[in-house]
């Protein structure tokens, strides 16, 4: 029956209803839903601008000549006012944050630690300081680096020696990657050892020192490496824990040695061997000991077969490497001058 509405079009069944739904409301277009995003985020660097502006006024106000007429009721509303522009600059750092501008968001952060610190907020403020300096990294390295002391000071100030430690590896960790001024990298890790160890805590020490003793090594610094290798080696062969590392430690410090002079490579390993039995029996201790015979054969084949064996079964690093080529060139001067 052509009435019967099985045999129509089920499409055409939807005709009606079309009528008053909107079918599109279940349409999804993720281009539109991204450039939305963006739109918000830039929304948000106009939003967080006025709340600095509103921030501005509020200081302004707190500070003006009839409050600075009036007794302690005065005074009372004034830092409230600084609190509540603390608050806006906060606020308006982390919505410079979410916009991706990073500078403004470090500006907005030190505004409210400079409040805090009027308040007397020290916490506050250092806190405040570690976020500006956050904010920073991502645009200004040396000014991210500027907040991080300020906060330093703040902490060491208050005798938090192991917060300020943990600040000053990561103003470390920016003259590494993003300053590359290695030697203040090394003062940074330095000063945060130095806290660590006020603090008892050796083992974050250690860590800081050996980062020194890395790069001491790649500076020539052999001496003060060689130090902190021994220093470090000994504390670990005396823990249960850590006394599978003191052979890497040893052993870091004769190749120290060996770039310095043969015979006290010689020395340096015996040496070990008396404070640490197990030294004898590692690979390490033995790789050395070959290196030491093909130096004094002036074999150089020898030594890069040595050298060869033993990265087959662990990998050199880097740092191993360079220090490895240092003491190979000086067998290849020597065989040259004797030529």
């Amino acid at each position: 029956m052509s009435g019967d509405v099985t045999n129509q079009n089920p499409l055409l069944l939807l005709a009606p209803i079309s009528k008053f739904v909107d079918f599109s409301i279940f349409s999804f277009f993720p281009q539109h839903k991204s450039s939305d995003t963006k739109m918000d985020n830039s929304g948000k660097d106009k939003e967080a601008t006025a709340l600095v502006a509103e921030a501005e006024k509020k200081m302004k106000s707190s500070q003006s000549f009839f409050g600075a007429m009036f007794g302690k009721t005065s005074s009372q509303r004034g830092s409230s006012k600084m609190e509540e522009a603390c608050d806006m600059y906060v606020r308006a750092a982390n919505m410079y944050k979410m916009a991706k501008n990073w500078c403004a968001a470090g500006n907005a952060f030190s505004q409210a630690a400079r409040l805090h610190l009027q308040m007397q907020s020290k916490h506050d403020a250092a806190t405040n300081f570690i976020d500006a300096g956050n904010a920073f990294k991502k645009a200004d390295p040396q000014e991210a680096i500027n907040c991080l002391n300020r906060a330093i000071e703040i902490y060491t100030d208050m005798g938090r020696f192991t917060i300020a430690a943990k600040h000053h590896i990561t103003i470390a960790e920016i003259y590494e990657t993003e300053m590359v001024d290695i030697d203040k990298a090394i003062a940074h890790y330095e000063q945060a050892a130095d806290y660590y160890k006020g603090e008892e805590s050796t083992s974050s020490a250690n860590k800081c020192l050996l980062k020194v003793a890395t790069y001491a090594a790649q500076l020539e610094q052999y001496p003060k490496a060689i130090e902190i290798y021994e220093q470090v080696g000994t504390h670990a062969m005396d823990s249960t824990l850590l006394k599978y590392s003191a052979k890497d430690h040893f052993f870091k410090a004769a190749l120290c040695h060996f770039c310095v002079d043969m015979l006290n490579a010689k020395l340096a390993v015996q040496k070990y061997e008396e404070m640490f039995p197990a030294f004898s029996d590692s690979r390490e201790c033995k790789l050395v000991k070959k290196l030491l015979d093909a130096y004094e054969e002036q074999n150089v084949d020898a030594y890069t077969d040595s050298v060869k064996e033993f990265d087959t079964i662990s990998r050199l690093d880097q740092w191993l490497t360079t220090m490895l080529l240092r003491i190979k060139k000086t067998i290849q001067d020597e065989e040259s001058d004797l030529r």
